[in-house]
Parts: structure tokens; sequence; C-alpha cells
């Protein structure tokens, strides 16, 4: 296998620092000692009213919360933005919360060894830490009602529209995760592996561009748009809609958090509903807030931003969501994610790693917040 582009430490940052691949979290050698995460705060509006659906908080009654995000400060956490900026967080009880700069190794990790307090990761992560390790984590809500995850190629290349049309062509495939997510996703298709020639590339889609390979591992709320900014017509094939149902940027927290601080995590939740319904409703204010405050010293750009922002919200929005709320996950997508999983060879039932009653507490108090 080959190595197509330079590491991730020598890519540039900026508008076209693209998004690395979404699950590289589990089984990857980070401890669950890791220790010296800097907090990169972003301060919170006035304290005023508690949160709906939470228990009455007191200004600053739960201090400080430390979210682990899962990347950059870009459009992808424009719910947290909103959030912030806002002072949903503080009006929750908070006094601050600390959006934690990633990429990380694993949030799961840093969860586990409380250096933060809450994690955005992905089910299968989560999943491994308690297979493999013991770990007593729970995922208690779902930003992304589907994974991003896709192979993407190109018009002026050689077009990958359906799972059948991998057989044959060169593809390249981050290692690590992604090559056992990769693997998933012919499992699930039927596609023998050896079909496919796969090459070890980074993260960003210059290989493809180059037509070093036919299709790209990539994320459709990011690749798709560099190169279309670059004067390709990408074509994806989503791996949500093509037999691998995973969801992405989940919250995971501690089984003793949720024990302990269930009001905090609920008043929690119940400020990131309001600023990720604040997010799906406004794309261009969502876009402001990266480019010209929490990503200001990225080189982000207003009108990509909103692109990315507006196909982000297809992920965060499904009929289930309009009917039950944000974040929710219904028992059916519940054990379409466990199938998924036992695709990339992850055993576990869906009680070992879900636990939605918090918000399911939330929005039986406030059914207001649910937006259809």
């Amino acid at each position: 296998m080959t190595l197509l582009v330079p590491p991730p430490n020598q890519r540039p940052a900026g508008p076209n620092h693209n998004r690395r691949q979404f699950l590289r979290l589990a089984g990857l050698g980070v401890g669950v000692g890791a220790a010296g995460v800097a907090l990169a705060a972003c301060g919170g509006g006035s304290a005023s009213a508690p949160a709906s659906g939470a228990a009455s908080a007191a200004p600053g009654q739960f201090g400080t919360l430390a979210l682990q995000l899962s990347w950059i400060k870009n459009i992808e956490f424009a719910g947290e933005f909103f959030a912030d900026s806002k002072g949903y967080y503080t009006q929750a009880g908070f006094e601050k919360v600390d959006l934690v700069t990633g990429p990380v190794d694993s949030a799961d990790a840093l969860v586990l060894a409380k250096n933060v307090d809450v994690g955005l990761s992905a089910p299968d992560a989560t999943a491994r830490f308690i297979t493999e390790q013991g770990a007593p984590l729970k995922i208690i809500g779902s930003t992304f009602q589907k994974n991003p995850f896709c192979i993407l190629s190109m018009e002026q290349g050689t077009p990958i529209r359906t799972p059948q049309d991998l057989v044959g062509k060169r593809l390249g495939i981050q290692a690590g995760t992604n090559q056992q997510i990769f693997a998933g996703f012919l499992k699930a298709n039927n596609i023998d592996p050896a079909s496919v020639t796969q090459v070890v590339v980074q993260y960003e889609p210059t290989p493809l561009t180059e037509k070093q390979v036919d299709g790209f591992m990539a994320y459709t709320t990011n690749e798709p748009f560099l190169i279309k900014a670059k004067g390709f017509t990408p074509v994806t094939l989503p791996f949500a809609t093509n037999g691998l149902p995973l969801t992405a940027e989940t919250f995971t927290v501690l089984q003793e958090t949720i024990e302990s601080d269930r009001d905090k995590l609920k008043a929690f939740l119940t400020a990131e509903i309001k600023g990720w319904n604040d997010a799906v409703a406004d794309p261009a204010g969502s876009a402001a807030l990266a480019v010209n405050t929490y990503g200001k010293d990225l080189g982000l750009d207003i009108p990509g931003q909103t692109e990315q922002a507006q196909a982000q919200n297809e992920l965060v929005v499904s009929a289930d969501t309009k009917a039950n709320g944000l974040f929710t996950l219904t028992p059916a997508l519940q054990d379409e994610i466990i199938k998924a999983l036992g695709e990339i060879g992850i055993t576990i039932k869906a009680e070992e790693l879900f636990d939605l009653s918090l918000l399911d507490e939330i929005y039986a108090a406030d059914p207001s917040l649910i937006k259809a």
C-alpha cells in the first residue's frame, strides 16, 4: 500500500482543512490515563431562567462543564456555538461550558479519564471501549441521525454511484478505523474485498482530484464541497443509506455521571437542543458564528460554511427527530446501529450502549423543544 499525501500534522489549516475521518477513535493507543487537555473556553451569555426539561437550576449551579469536540471549531459544531453565544448554557445553570477543540484520538478515553465531562464520539468507538475494556460509558444522544461517511468520486473520473460500482476500482481509504468501517460497508453489500484495490491515503482529497484513485473515503459534508470548489463535479455513495446506518456525533458520558449528575446532564442537553434547533433554522447564522467568532483563526469562508451547514442539517434532522426531538434514537434505529456494528465485528446490546432516558424526560417535560 502507498501513502499518497502528507500526514495530518503537515496539512495546512484553513478553509480547505478537510474533515478527518470521523470514527478515528477506538483502540488506537490512547490510554484512559490521558491527561493535559487544554480547555479552550468560549464565554457564554448571562444567566437567566432555568433550562426547560431539567430540574430548576440556580445561576451557575452546575459550575463548568467540559465538552470534547471531535474536530476544529468549524460549522460542524454550529449548535454548540448558538448554545454558547445565546446564553443557553448559562440559562441552564452553568457558569460556562468549555468547548474543547479536537482533533483527538479518542473522546471516549478522555471521558473515561475524567478529563472532560462529555465527549462527541461515535457508536463504534464507544462500543469498542465498552466491549474491549469494560468501560462504563453510555451514549445519551446523537446529533447526526446518519453517519456522513461516503465514497467520493468524480464525474470527470470514474463515477461510483452504487456499491456494485466499487468492484474493480482503486479506492483511497484512511488507515485504522476507517479501514474497519469500509470493510463493514463491503460486507453489508456482499462485496468481496479482493474485488477492490485499497490504497492508504490521508484525509485531503488530492489523490482523487489527481486521479491516483477512483474513489476516496470522505465525509458528505466536507470533501465533496472541497473538490467542487476546485471545479470538479462530486459523486457520493453514502454509507448510511447503503447498508451501514451508523449515526455520528454522539454524546458519550460515564455511567456514574448519569447516576450522580443527572440534572446537570439534562440541563446540558436542553441547552444543546436549543442551540441545534437554532442552527438547523439558520444555516447562514451558523456560518457567521463559525467564520467570524469561534473559528475566526481558521480562514473559513461564509459561502463554504453555509453550504456545509445546509448539507449537515440533512444529517441532523429526520422524520424521527421531527416527531421526537433532536438527538433522539428510536428503538428501531438503535437496532439498526447494533446490526451495523455487527457488520464491523462489534457485538453489543442496545441497552449496553445507549441510555436515552434523559432525553425522554426532557421532551416529556417540555414538548415545545420538539421542532417539526
